[in-house]
């Protein structure tokens, strides 16, 4: 049945309603991880945690060969028993998720507070994880009784916090192989609960890291005339570079260089040898973005040579924009409006956060949906990547609605 012919309305006989007592244990699993926050590449037990329990439900999981990390099928072994035809060279639907947390305090007075000094699930990580287990459970549920129409694969990532992002070794891991489409969520704090934005084309920016050194003889602050003033020659790499982009690239295309750390010197009367910068490049355009490295290169160099400073670059490509694709962003638009009617899809706009999700974009067709995490009612604003980030646990159940109902519609769809 193609997607355009479903209703606009809430479907009440679309299977995968998530049972109350799944509901409790995956808030209580949540929790779990909020209190016990692991970096990229280090998510040893958040991973054994999730491996678990997808072994509880008789799901077969593979742990990456990094280590953390896993995917795991669901449905084809019982859509071969039925006996029933599908396409499943057209590949699987893919939910992924993941894992990591960022180096941050957690602020919150909360009984889930995190239980690491120094770290904390600040960007909800930890709710993309549960809900995606979430709906695995269910869709095992599903397809255990026959009514999965098409094989899902869930993706469990590790790192996508660390540029260039877990996603690339969850592909070299074969995480793609099978698989005809993806999708996923992003918690949104603007974006009230049991809501999703979305919006086609590109949905985040490119997103890379700039790390700059500049270094001459320095001297007495006395005798500036006789130095390399490193200090003014750091201060000016900071405040002209970013000017001298913004007349080079096309203004649409959204090129942003930010600074986060600046560091030269340490006595008021000496110039020093030294000083660094770094920060991060962002793209809103693609194409944009593949030409940012020299236009960044050839700037810095410019700006450090009139001060008579020797500069050395380490750029760090990171990832490009998510761009989404029209026909999963219907998708993904039907789910919601299947389980909770039209009124709870938004438009979104573009951002200029990065999002690894985009680098299986470069292999499959996709798309990522914004999750409402803001209380009904609550006008408090709490951004991401701070210390008091929190959601409002019922983003949990809407985030394994979509899934689910996007899963059995594309199956539809097949």
């Amino acid at each position: 049945m193609p997607l355009d012919a479903e209703p606009d309305t809430v479907d009440a006989k679309l299977p995968g309603a998530l049972p109350s007592a799944l509901r409790a244990e995956l808030i209580a699993f949540r929790r779990d991880l909020h209190m016990h926050p692991e970096l990229g590449n280090r998510e040893f037990r958040t991973t054994a945690a999730v491996k678990a329990r997808l072994e509880k439900a008789g799901l077969k999981p593979r742990t990456l060969s990094t280590g953390t990390g896993l995917f795991c099928d669901i449905g084809r072994d019982a859509v071969r028993e039925a006996g029933r035809h599908t396409t499943v060279a057209r590949g699987m639907l893919a939910l992924r998720a993941d894992l990591d947390a960022l180096p941050i305090p957690d602020t919150k007075t909360v009984p889930y507070r995190s239980t690491v000094p120094r770290m904390a699930h600040a960007c909800g990580h930890d709710v993309h994880t549960t809900a995606v287990l979430g709906a695995g459970l269910v869709l095992a549920d599903l397809a255990a009784k026959g009514l999965l129409p098409h094989p899902v694969r869930l993706i469990f990532q590790p790192a996508e916090e660390v540029l260039p992002g877990g996603a690339l070794d969850a592909i070299e891991c074969g995480a793609l192989e099978g698989v005809g489409r993806i999708i996923a969520v992003h918690c949104d704090p603007k974006v009230e609960v049991g809501r999703i934005g979305l919006r086609q084309g590109a949905i985040t920016s490119a997103c890379d890291r700039l790390e700059v050194s500049l270094d001459g003889p320095g001297g007495h602050t006395a005798r500036p005339h006789f130095t390399t003033d490193l200090v003014t020659a750091v201060a000016r790499v900071a405040t002209d570079v970013p000017a001298v982009l913004a007349r080079r690239v096309d203004a649409r295309s959204g090129l942003s260089l930010t600074w986060g750390r600046m560091e030269a010197g340490h006595a008021c009367n000496v110039i020093p040898q030294h000083g660094e910068l770094s920060g991060t490049v962002r793209c809103l355009d693609l194409h944009a973005w593949r030409d940012a490295p020299d236009l960044v290169h050839a700037a810095i160099d410019e700006v450090a040579t009139l001060h008579r400073a020797k500069s050395e670059i380490n750029y760090v490509r990171g990832v490009p924009p998510v761009i989404n694709d029209p026909e999963v962003t219907e998708l993904l638009r039907r789910a919601m409006t299947a389980r909770r009617g039209p009124h709870s899809v938004e438009d979104t706009e573009q951002s200029l956060g990065g999002e690894d999700f985009s680098w299986y974009l470069e292999h499959v067709p996709g798309a990522m949906a914004r999750l409402g995490v803001r209380p009904v009612g609550d006008n408090t604003r709490r951004d991401l990547h701070r210390g008091d980030f929190d959601v409002d646990e019922g983003s949990i159940e809407a985030g394994v609605e979509l899934f689910t109902a996007a899963a059995l519609l594309d199956g539809r769809a097949s």
